[in-house]
């Protein structure tokens, strides 16, 4: 897993690429606070590698709490700025921090 975060000096966005190793799995989106946890909203393309991978642009200066989702299953981000703990889910989130 990894995040590539490329700022854009004209904007205030950045360009935020994830992408995972999913060479096993059928289907991967992010899911967050930046999408309204909208897996439709955060699908990951699958590369001919078997990796998934999709860049988003995000507002700067702001944090988001995120998730993969792998085949229906919620994964963090082994890369993650930090970790937040989301009392809906009862487990830690993934935080993104621009």
């Amino acid at each position: 897993m990894a995040i590539k975060k490329q700022f854009i000096k004209t904007k205030p966005v950045c360009k935020v690429t994830f992408s995972i190793d999913g060479a096993d799995a059928q289907t991967a989106a992010v899911v967050g606070d930046f999408n309204n946890w909208d897996p439709k909203a955060g699908e990951l393309g699958k590369l001919k590698n078997g990796t998934f991978k999709a860049t988003f642009d995000l507002t700067k200066d702001a944090s988001y709490e995120f998730k993969y989702l792998i085949d229906g299953v919620f994964v963090n981000e082994t890369e993650a700025d930090a970790y937040q703990w989301n009392d809906f889910a009862g487990a830690e989130n993934s935080v993104l921090a621009l």
